[in-house]
């Protein structure tokens, strides 16, 4: 528990129903009094939790925000009732937050995309609108996660896609829960793009009293960071979900920073990202956080419920059901000793039991399931890890 909120923040988390409405206006000029000029409109693709939520930070910054959304009710919801029916039903949400089922309407003059879909439906649903969106208009992509058949991640998706090597794009990633950020509590994020000047301006665009931005220009690193954590969030839920505590639940992601740290530096990320916001950040919250989707699922693979039970109850998407065969595969096509995601793999095939997989993570004499070998040092991660990281020198920037 987070305990009373510090008095320099209350002002800014609103929000339950039934808050005075002065309350967002008072927030959003206040994020608007503490920042540089920023763009007039944006558009959010995507009307789940994590979309809601960039809608309402952005908005709160003096942004008119318009949310692309393929339901009515949820449309119709957001523009007559200042809400979503579906997503974060508690939270009212900013007068300067609407929606729009046509895409032409939603992206007419917006100078910036917040892109919240589904890294698996992401090709199908920009190749449908790609004449709609100007080359020269940023996205900020939030999905994080692999593509299941070509193992591509965001960074070569969105492009591909598009057709559009040269589309600007950053990626937004760190500890930003969809619920604590419409409360309006202090979190960090970290916005990646190989364009500094772009990452700059993004960060800008999202900062307030509440957010701090820091700037990176290791796409890669923050994006399989993005990806793994949501396979090491499903293992920690099963740890959970099998009765066990926080020594084993510590052990397995502490392991985890590890072999994320070999699969990351194999496709060419720099080690410092990973122990950043981006990396170890996300990671903690997706695999201590109870709102956690991915660690929901390990959770009740935990208490012995079956894969089809759990994806038929799902309201949202886990990405990392998904994303763990794709992992599974990149870390085989490279050679990389990865027993924690060959575990989660095997347990969500139904190959292997949760326990099954803990007991064989927890041998120290043979590697169960992988035909992969490392040296000890390089399964521990030692050496991995630059050492200057744990004084905070890490490749992170905090200029925007």
């Amino acid at each position: 528990m987070l305990g009373k909120v510090p008095s320099a923040f209350a002002r800014l988390a609103p929000r339950h129903a039934g808050a005075a409405r002065p309350a967002i206006r008072s927030l959003a000029t206040l994020a608007e009094e503490t920042s540089p000029r920023r763009a007039r409109k944006v558009c959010i693709f995507g009307s789940g939790s994590f979309g809601t939520a960039m809608a309402t930070v952005l908005a709160r910054n003096g942004f008119n925000v318009v949310i692309l959304a393929r339901r009515e009710d949820i449309c119709e919801g957001i523009n007559k009732n200042h809400r979503n029916v579906s997503y974060l039903t508690g939270y009212p949400l900013p007068f300067n937050v609407r929606a729009e089922l046509s895409a032409e309407k939603a992206l007419m003059d917006a100078d910036l995309i917040v892109h919240s879909i589904p890294v698996q439906a992401t090709t199908e649903f920009l190749e449908n609108i790609v004449h709609l969106i100007p080359p020269t208009t940023p996205i900020v992509n939030t999905s994080k996660g692999l593509h299941t058949t070509t193992l591509q991640l965001m960074s070569e998706v969105i492009p591909a896609a598009l057709g559009r090597p040269n589309q600007p794009v950053a990626f937004f990633s760190g500890p930003t829960f969809a619920k604590e950020l419409m409360e309006g509590w202090p979190t960090g994020a970290v916005i990646a793009a190989t364009d500094k000047k772009l990452a700059q301006h993004v960060a800008a665009s999202f900062r307030s009293p509440s957010l701090r931005l820091w700037t990176s220009d290791d796409v890669v690193g923050i994006e399989v960071a993005g990806a793994l954590k949501n396979v090491y969030a499903i293992a920690a839920g099963m740890v959970e979900g099998l009765g066990l505590g926080l020594n084993t639940t510590s052990l397995l992601v502490t392991r985890a920073v590890a072999e994320m740290n070999q699969v990351a530096r194999a496709l060419g990320a720099r080690p410092d990202t990973l122990v950043g916001l981006g990396g170890m950040g996300d990671l903690m919250l997706t695999s201590y956080g109870g709102l956690s989707r991915n660690r929901t699922v390990g959770v009740r693979l935990g208490r012995g419920e079956d894969m089809s039970e759990i994806m038929g109850s799902a309201s949202e998407v886990a990405e990392g059901v998904a994303t763990t065969p794709a992992a599974y595969e990149l870390a085989s096509k490279h050679g990389i000793h990865a027993p924690i995601i060959e575990s989660v793999h095997h347990v969500l095939n139904g190959d292997i039991t949760p326990v099954d997989a803990l007991m064989a993570l927890m041998d120290q004499n043979q590697e169960v399931l992988s035909t992969h070998r490392s040296e000890p040092e390089n399964i521990l991660g030692q050496g991995n890890v630059d050492t200057d990281s744990e004084t905070g020198n890490i490749s992170e920037s905090d200029r925007a």
